[in-house]
């Protein structure tokens, strides 16, 4: 059995999770940066660092105390190297780069988008490749095709704001409550269908 910590503070969220053999979730915490970044609009590189140094001692032992396990049963340490804002990612690779050195375990870098799409592998053990992954997140739109695992070709992304920018940004020019896509569907829900018609008159 192979049982990996794994670090990751790429953005506003500080989170630890310990798992066995690649597939098996031992424990998984987050703590979420939300209300420190609410009144700002979106997120502040700089309270996002500053929070990671303050939180992701707790959050590991959080994650090692719900996993049942301590250091001396971890076998590597895994982290979030990019992409992502500089100072988050330095505060979890530091951290991790210590924990390995101090345990004698490996360390291991992680892509934070490859991480995203791999994921999938664990709601959907039967998946294989090849495949075409829609890869939507805060910072990055894309359609990647997955040969196999480690091998990969971007098929097209956004060239401007990906889609999670894109609702904050709209949500914050409409008044309404961060993060914008939960606050814009909330809107939706409430909407009048029949605001606006759906015919477009003078088409050719």
């Amino acid at each position: 059995m192979t049982t990996i910590l794994g670090i990751e503070t790429s953005c506003d969220e500080t989170a630890v999770s310990v798992v066995r053999d690649g597939r098996e979730v031992l424990s998984s915490v987050v703590s979420s940066q939300i209300d420190l970044h609410a009144r700002f609009g979106g997120v502040v590189p700089e309270i996002a660092s500053r929070a990671h140094v303050e939180l992701l001692t707790p959050v590991m032992a959080q994650a090692l105390v719900e996993a049942g396990v301590d250091e001396r049963e971890i076998d590597a340490v895994a982290v979030t190297i990019g992409p992502g804002l500089i100072g988050s990612l330095l505060v979890g690779v530091s951290a991790a780069k210590a924990l390995a050195l101090v345990w004698g375990v490996p360390f291991v870098g992680v892509n934070h988008l490859e991480a995203h799409f791999v994921a999938a592998f664990l709601e959907e053990p039967d998946l294989k490749p090849p495949i075409v992954v829609l890869l939507v997140s805060g910072g990055h739109t894309m359609l990647v095709e997955v040969g196999e695992i480690g091998h990969y070709r971007v098929i097209g992304q956004t060239i401007d704001d990906a889609a999670g920018e894109a609702f904050d940004k709209v949500g914050r020019l409409l008044g309404l409550a961060y993060p914008g896509g939960p606050a814009i569907q909330a809107a939706g829900e409430s909407g009048d269908p029949a605001a606006f018609s759906a015919s477009i008159s003078g088409a050719v």
